[in-house]
C-alpha cells in the first residue's frame, strides 16, 4: 500500500490489519495509488465511547484531507463499515484552529 501507517499508540497493532483497512479504504474511495493513506488504531479519550477507535484518514485532489472513525479496533474493520465512495466530499476535515477533537 502506498501512503504511510501511523503508529499506534496504545498496544501492540498488527501491521496487517493497518495495511488492510488502507487497502480497503484506497478501494472504496476510488484514491489514485498516489495519493496518501495513514490508519491508526487509537484508545478512546473520550468519555462514553468505545475503548478502541481505527481512524483512517486520506488526502485528495488539492491537498484536501478526508477522515472516517470506525469505533473498532483494526483487527475487526471490513469493507462493510466504510461508507459509501459517494459520501468521500462528506468526509473533508475543515482545518478549525480552534477544535482539536478530530485532528
Amino acid at each position: 500500500m502506498r501512503g504511510r501507517l501511523a503508529r499506534h499508540r496504545h498496544r501492540s497493532v498488527h501491521p496487517g490489519d493497518l495495511t488492510r483497512v488502507g487497502e480497503a479504504a484506497r478501494a472504496r474511495f476510488r484514491l489514485a495509488s498516489a495519493s496518501p493513506v495513514t490508519v491508526e488504531e487509537l484508545a478512546a479519550t473520550e468519555r462514553g465511547f468505545p475503548p478502541l477507535e481505527t481512524r483512517i484518514t486520506f488526502w485528495s485532489g488539492n491537498d484536501l484531507r478526508h477522515q472516517y472513525r470506525v469505533f473498532k479496533p483494526a483487527h475487526a474493520v471490513t469493507a462493510a463499515d466504510l461508507p459509501p465512495w459517494w459520501m468521500k466530499d462528506a468526509l473533508i476535515v475543515e482545518d478549525f484552529p480552534f477544535c482539536d477533537c478530530c485532528g
